[in-house]
């Protein structure tokens, strides 16, 4: 029970506070200033209710630089090695401004200014980023009990604003994908122009929709030559894009790991590449390091990302088409395809491997929109004669 005091004109409590963690001496809360002696005991009454129930904030200097390695170690536990680093990069923007400042003297207002001040230097998608990444870090002080409240909670976070020009162009993911005849001018290019295993490469990125992580992760023993699949059980790390320093990680989601279908003309190439591979082992034997990698250098090590999207813009430089394409846009090429046929949704989100069926759904809805314009010429030749009669009536009638 608190004891109630009068402090020279003035009223004051003092309660207990627990044990010192160091010491094991008892602690004590002491406040004063309060004008009455009532106002006294209501404030010690809520002291000795929050202490009881676990809510009391003890005052600490932890700095925000301090919390963050506290909490990456416990972050870095259950997450892949790329969300650690893509945390890391993020949160360098909030640490530069508050590293050497205490949690408890981070204010919600000096936070949003920090916000609103990095919107006008990075894209609306990067400062979603920087803040979910920062939430991340002041939700674990709070359930750490270090700080009252998270800074970062009800923050406003700017709001994409679209130029003339991104209107004009619409929307990329539109632009980003191969219609079929496009896909099939560069996969040619790559049979008649392009080097040893361009063809194999896009082809399986145009044909599977795998990541490209996923493509280059793949080994032999994820092919199953009798049954025409190959499994999707790991990812390709390699943020520096040394050949030698790459990680196999688990897939993106529990829902990417999958084994997939694939059409009859990827099998062959896949067992003509294997055989050509057998002869490059052989010849290069004394320095060949290998580890069943599908897609490899002369020396057995896994390609890396960045040469195989060099290789992809060396070669659409020979085609005529005339859109930025990435190596991620064959995903959504695969499911332009896939919808064409009208396979079902819920095929398309497997084979894709997405876990929500909500990332797939609104890719659909991006990939329909093209088609709108298709459904539009293809109802305009069903309606071609009928069109001419109107036509040709509206003419005469201005005749007469």
């Amino acid at each position: 029970m608190a004891r109630i005091y009068k402090r020279g004109k003035k009223w004051a409590y003092v309660a207990y506070a627990g044990k010192d963690p160091v010491t094991g001496k008892d602690k004590q809360k002491t406040k004063s200033g309060f004008l009455t002696k009532k106002d006294a005991q209501l404030a010690a009454a809520i002291f000795e209710r929050k202490f009881h129930k676990g809510e009391l904030i003890q005052p600490n200097k932890i700095t925000l630089s301090e919390l963050f390695y506290d909490w990456l170690a416990h972050y870095s536990r259950d997450v892949k090695e790329s969300s650690v680093r893509a945390r890391r990069i993020a949160l360098k923007h909030i640490l530069n401004e508050f590293g050497d400042m205490p949690i408890q003297k981070i204010t919600k207002k000096t936070y949003q200014d920090k916000i609103d001040k990095l919107s006008n230097e990075f894209s609306t998608n990067y400062i979603e980023s920087i803040h979910t990444s920062a939430n991340l870090v002041f939700v674990y002080a709070y359930e750490m009990k270090l700080i009252k409240d998270a800074p970062t909670k009800g923050i406003k976070l700017p709001k994409k604003k679209d130029t003339v020009e991104e209107l004009e162009k619409g929307d990329s993911l539109i632009e980003n994908f191969l219609e079929k005849d496009e896909l099939e001018e560069l996969l040619l290019k790559a049979k008649t122009e392009g080097l040893e295993g361009d063809l194999l490469a896009f082809t399986t990125l145009g044909y599977t929709g795998l990541r490209i992580g996923e493509m280059i992760a793949l080994k032999w023993s994820d092919i199953d030559f009798e049954n025409g699949t190959l499994r999707v059980i790991k990812t390709y790390y390699n943020p520096t894009n040394n050949k030698i320093k790459f990680k196999l990680l688990t897939p993106k989601t529990k829902g990417s790991i999958r084994t997939l279908s694939v059409d009859p003309i990827l099998i062959e190439l896949l067992k003509l590449h294997k055989s050509e591979q057998e002869l490059t082992k052989k010849k290069n034997s004394p320095f060949y390091v290998d580890n069943d990698f599908i897609f490899s250098t002369n020396e057995g090590h896994p390609r890396t990302i960045k040469h195989i999207s060099n290789r992809l813009q060396r070669l659409l430089k020979k085609t005529y088409i005339n859109k930025h394409v990435t190596l991620h846009s064959f995903r959504h090429t695969h499911t332009s395809l896939l919808i064409e046929v009208d396979v079902h949704i819920k095929e398309i989100q497997e084979r894709l491997g997405h876990s929500d069926i909500k990332t797939t759904m609104d890719i659909y809805a991006h990939m329909t929109k093209n088609l709108k314009k298709e459904a539009s010429n293809k109802f305009s030749n069903l309606m071609k004669d009928l069109s001419s009669k109107i036509s040709s009536k509206h003419e005469q009638k201005h005749e007469h």
